[in-house]
C-alpha cells in the first residue's frame, strides 16, 4: 500500500478502488460529482480520508436501490459539515428513501401484472381496448401509456 506524502489513515486512490471494488474511474467520477472528497499530495497525487469507504458503500447500496446520484449527494450535502454519515444519519437516509422505493416496487409490480393486456394508450386499435377504454376516456387524462404509466 503506497501512502507516500499522506497521514496516517488516509487512502491513495488504488486503495480505495481495491477495498470498495469500483474502478478508480468511477471514484474520479464520484468526486467530480461531489460524492466524496480527496486532497493532493505534494507530488499531486489523490488522498483519501478511510471514511470515505463508508461514503462509497453508501453510493453502490443507494445506486443499486436506484436512487439517483443527485439525491444521494443532495442528502450527503444535507448532513453537518458534510460529514461522513454516522449510522443515525444512514437511517435517517434510508428511511426517506424507502418511501421512494416503495412507489418504484408498486408501479414496477402493476406493469408486470397488467403487462399482457391494454396500456391504455388511446389507440382503440386493439380489440380490448372498448373494454379498457370506452370512447377513448383515458385519453382526456393524458398521453401516453395511462393504465400502466399513470405518473
Amino acid at each position: 500500500m503506497s501512502q507516500h506524502w499522506s497521514l496516517p489513515g488516509e487512502l491513495s486512490v488504488g486503495d480505495v478502488a481495491r477495498r470498495s471494488g469500483l474502478a478508480v474511474s468511477a471514484l474520479h467520477f464520484y468526486e467530480a460529482e461531489g460524492l466524496i472528497r480527496s486532497h493532493r499530495t505534494p507530488g499531486n497525487q489523490r488522498r483519501y480520508p478511510r471514511e470515505v469507504l463508508r461514503r462509497v458503500a453508501i453510493i453502490k447500496v443507494a445506486q443499486r436501490a436506484g436512487i439517483p446520484l443527485k439525491t444521494i449527494r443532495e442528502a450527503f450535502k444535507a448532513l453537518p459539515q458534510e460529514r461522513t454519515p454516522t449510522v443515525a444519519d444512514w437511517t435517517r437516509l434510508s428511511s426517506a428513501w424507502k418511501a421512494e422505493l416503495e412507489r418504484r416496487i408498486d408501479r414496477l409490480t402493476r406493469l408486470r401484472d397488467h403487462l399482457n393486456g391494454c396500456i391504455g394508450c388511446g389507440c382503440l386499435s386493439v380489440r380490448d381496448c372498448p373494454l379498457h377504454n370506452p370512447l377513448d376516456r383515458l385519453g382526456e387524462e393524458g398521453p401516453g401509456p395511462r393504465l400502466l404509466d399513470p405518473d
